[in-house]
């Protein structure tokens, strides 16, 4: 690990209420403008699919669109669910992605479904496809090697181009694939922690170097709420624990504005769930959301933090994704160069 980890985002393209999808992606690349201009070293989006509170399920799309005003920071998926995809079509996307922005394309991996079963009937999959997923991981990976030799198929212009490739998981299933392959591994810690510690011990010590990647490269999910009182922050947070409440509850709808308290909303057992869910978030000033990444970071030895920031009110989100970079101490965008794994 480096002295001080990176910091990423991963934005959800959250709707909120009383807005649509169409504000949702205009914030998007807003959001992509700001993490670039803030210092973060990449921008991520996720694929899911039948939720109308998450306006990212086309996420190559998303990537295309959120990227128009990035200039030096990193563009991926956290994650494709390649079981829902022909890795070649995939190859085909991320190769183009990669000629629009050359050498700033991630393309992140991950082996769960991303929707419900009735959602995956109209994907045209099964649950079944997740058996085939370390094939199809190296099947993508063949589609982008230099087209040296002559051959029936090519997944155009994917051939050559820059992808880094990222595999990521929640579990050791994930751990030990990205250790295999020799691939950065990012840990779904933002709302899945329990696995953590032992996933990160699985791939650091089973890691094999190879042309990607030629030793570990880790990166943890975390939530980040700041704002300039902890009074504050924890109201923003709400949005969040509602979000995750909603989860638990079969209850999921457009992010809610947040509310002065949320013991009132919850119920005791709901209350411990979420909580142990969000275990990895970091609420409070500019001082107390340093300390808390900072104690992730050690206590993970990450090489990076990638950070959610959920808040309803556009202005606060953008103003605390400032406070979070600047205690941070993160460069903000003056050289242009480029960041890489």
């Amino acid at each position: 690990m480096a002295d001080r980890a990176r910091l990423s985002l991963l934005d959800l393209v959250r709707v909120r209420e009383g807005r649509d999808a169409t504000e949702a992606l205009a914030e998007a690349q807003e959001t992509a403008a700001l993490a670039d201009a803030l210092g973060f070293t990449r921008y991520w989006v996720a694929e899911h699919h039948n939720m109308e509170g998450i306006a990212s399920a086309a996420t190559s799309v998303v990537l295309a669109h959120a990227g128009q005003r990035t200039r030096r920071i990193r563009l991926g998926a956290g994650g494709v669910m390649l079981p829902n995809h022909s890795p070649y079509v995939i190859a085909e996307q991320f190769g183009t992605l990669a000629r629009l922005f050359p050498g700033r394309v991630d393309l992140g991996l991950g082996r769960a479904p991303g929707t419900d079963q009735a959602t995956l009937r109209a994907i045209r999959t099964t649950p079944n496809r997740a058996q085939d997923f370390p094939d199809d991981v190296q099947e993508l990976m063949h589609w982008f090697e230099p087209a040296d030799e002559p051959g029936y198929i090519r997944a155009w212009p994917a051939p050559g181009a820059d992808v880094a490739f990222w595999m990521l998981g929640s579990s050791n299933f994930g751990a030990m694939l990205a250790a295999e392959l020799g691939l950065p591994y990012a840990f779904a810690s933002h709302f899945a922690p329990d696995y953590l510690h032992e996933a990160l011990n699985l791939y650091r010590s089973r890691f094999k170097p190879s042309k990607h990647l030629n030793q570990p490269y880790a990166a943890v999910g975390v939530h980040a709420i700041c704002a300039p009182t902890e009074a504050e922050a924890k109201r923003l947070f709400t949005t969040t624990q509602m979000s995750f409440c909603g989860i638990l509850r079969n209850d999921r709808r457009l992010s809610p504005p947040p509310i002065p308290e949320i013991d009132s909303y919850w119920t005791p057992q709901e209350r411990m769930q979420v909580g142990r869910m969000l275990s990895c978030a970091v609420v409070g000033s500019p001082d107390q959301v340093r300390e808390g990444l900072a104690r992730i970071a050690a206590e993970t030895q990450a090489d990076e933090l990638i950070m959610l920031t959920d808040i309803f009110d556009v202005e606060a989100r953008r103003e605390s994704l400032r406070l979070t970079a600047e205690a941070w101490g993160l460069e903000p965008d003056a050289s242009g160069g480029r960041v890489q794994v």
